[in-house]
């Protein structure tokens, strides 16, 4: 049972959907206007960051149980650090699956640590009233602070229910722990399907010959990257590569020469990788790289090194021409005008023979 639960998500454990999320809102009368408007104080919050979370702690680290439960300097500089972000998503105009997920670990680590609910909600009790305080301070428009107030206190009860139903969930899942040694062999089939199951998934998303992404998975992948970039305003680059006179290598050579060179090309458009930027084969002889949190500059090195790697390996006889294409980190085009973009620019270096790059 325990293990079953680590290899599930929060969401999955509190079984938590979209559809959910809209459900619990509806109850507290949560509507998007007001979440809107919430968001719209974003720049008060952001100018007066530090002064809340040093606020905060100040009134937290004076309570004797709290100051025991943190214990450290650099727990507390830890603690500062995720208050920091705790405190911005509040009027980050982003209230989805990522946000209900981060409340939920909030509540998990706050149950593992020791924290109890009492403690919980005076914490609770405090940040809010210091942000209240900020708000009533800062907000020039008063005709609209009492409804911000209102939505405020709808998003922290919201919030609280999240925390405290994986208190509730974790409570619950020791007792039933108890109970689950005679249904181990029936869990141990369950996982297996699972896990056949998840490997199914991932063979649909690797392209057979070049072990990478392949265009479907790149597209999904995209599009989150896409969010995550907008969520936290960090650009997001393309590299769109073509392998020039492809034919002539499949032609000359034979289409094992070629398929050698896509799955070479591959290897070195992975090993060039981080971890976070996403390869794939986008189709023939045409390949992608999604690179979150990278701008032109930064794209046009990691092109380069591309280059270097197949020079290397072919010594000039295998060429590629690069498109590259950036949005964000303020104003964001759609997945598709990205891709499509990048795929532009391959084109106009195309035009010019030997490697090529434009951007």
């Amino acid at each position: 049972m325990a293990t079953s639960r680590i290899k599930r998500t929060l969401l999955e454990q509190m079984q938590i959907s979209e559809f959910e999320i809209k459900s619990r809102m509806k109850l507290l009368s949560l509507e998007p206007d007001a979440l809107e408007l919430l968001a719209s104080h974003r720049p008060i919050i952001e100018r007066h960051l530090e002064e809340i979370v040093d606020l905060f702690y100040e009134k937290q680290t004076a309570v004797e149980e709290i100051a025991l439960l943190i214990g450290d300097a650099d727990t507390l500089k830890r603690l500062r650090a995720a208050q920091n972000i705790y405190v911005m998503d509040l009027f980050g105009g982003f209230y989805d699956i990522e946000y209900v997920n981060n409340r939920l670990r909030i509540g998990m680590v706050h149950k593992r640590i020791g924290v109890e609910p009492k403690l919980y909600l005076s914490a609770v009790s405090t940040l809010k009233q210091i942000i209240i305080k900020t708000l009533s301070t800062h907000i020039e428009n008063k005709d609209v602070l009492p409804e911000t107030l209102i939505a405020l206190d709808k998003l922290f009860y919201f919030d609280s229910t999240l925390v405290f139903d994986t208190y509730i969930d974790s409570l619950l899942s020791e007792i039933q722990s108890a109970k689950n040694r005679i249904e181990i062999y029936a869990k141990s089939l369950e996982e297996t399907v699972a896990e056949r199951t998840r490997k199914l998934e991932q063979q649909a998303r690797i392209d057979p010959l070049t072990n990478i992404y392949n265009q479907r998975a790149m597209q999904e992948m995209t599009r989150t990257a896409m969010m995550l970039g907008q969520r936290r305003q960090t650009p997001i680059s393309v590299l769109y590569l073509d392998v020039d006179n492809f034919k002539n290598i499949n032609d000359s050579k034979g289409h094992q020469e070629g398929d050698d060179v896509l799955k070479s090309l591959a290897t070195i458009l992975s090993n060039r990788s981080r971890e976070t930027d996403v390869a794939s084969r986008y189709g023939g002889d045409e390949f992608c790289i999604i690179l979150p949190d990278c701008d032109i500059e930064n794209a046009k090195l990691i092109a380069q090194n591309i280059i270097d790697d197949l020079t290397v390996e072919y010594h000039g006889e295998v060429q590629l021409s690069i498109g590259i294409a950036q949005t964000g980190p303020k104003e964001f085009m759609t997945s598709d005008d990205l891709i499509n973009l990048a795929d532009k620019k391959m084109y106009e270096a195309k035009k010019e023979p030997g490697f090529q790059i434009r951007f």
